[in-house]
């Protein structure tokens, strides 16, 4: 009994990893979604073509394999992170690209009409786009947003294979240990669901909260 108090608490360890993870790597996928997705609808050429090579390559590759370039091939080349920023850096760009197309798509879901009014009332591109354009649309990023979200919590098991002590390499471990191969897993699995449904009754709130008085369906 003992020995499984023991294995509990690296479990409870574990999960504030991945929490962690998920929180830290979200972060860098909003600004990186932000930042891609502003600048694949810039009138700036060379904005637009650095934001699409961005996202098509985050996108086209797979997780595993930029995880790994993070972790073991950028030190031969002087670049050596810690497996957290690693893990954080892998997770959020290759979900920043995803949520990238979501930014982009909010934006330019916002009634056109709203655009020419900006432009009547002499407002600049900021202007525009900080007090009408993107408080609408964020509003219509959230519920992607918090897929994305999951997305990321899901996508934080691949880091265990980089040494750190998420839920699933506390899973193993626990295995390893006792033979047992169900009670581990059954126990992250809902905890990966508890953390996934915080998510989305969290999103769910926030979206409630920020669309009172806001109406971006109406052309």
């Amino acid at each position: 009994m003992n020995d499984w108090s023991g294995y509990f608490y690296l479990l409870l360890d574990g999960t504030w990893v991945t929490i962690k993870l998920t929180i830290m790597g979200s972060v860098v996928a909003i600004i990186c979604a932000f930042i891609a997705g502003l600048g694949k609808i810039s009138k700036i050429v060379w904005l637009r073509v650095l934001a699409n090579i961005y996202i098509e390559f985050f996108r086209g590759t797979s997780i595993f394999v930029q995880l790994f370039w993070m972790f073991f091939v950028l030190p031969l080349m002087g670049i050596k992170l810690s497996p957290i920023t690693a893990g954080v850096l892998a997770l959020g760009l290759n979900v920043g690209a995803y949520a990238a197309e979501v930014v982009r798509g909010a934006i330019e879901a916002i009634p056109r009409d709203q655009r020419e009014a900006c432009t009547a009332l002499n407002l600049t591109s900021w202007q525009k786009m900080r007090h009408i354009i993107l408080p609408q649309a964020f509003v219509l990023m959230l519920p992607s947003f918090g897929n994305n979200a999951i997305e990321l919590l899901k996508g934080t098991a691949v880091v265990s294979l980089i040494t750190i002590t998420d839920m699933t390499f506390q899973a193993q471990v626990i295995r390893s240990a006792t033979g047992n191969t169900i009670l581990p897993f059954v126990a992250i699995l809902i905890l990966y669901y508890l953390i996934a449904m915080t998510i989305t009754l969290s999103v769910r709130k926030l979206e409630q909260r920020l669309s009172l008085g806001l109406d971006v369906t109406k052309s």
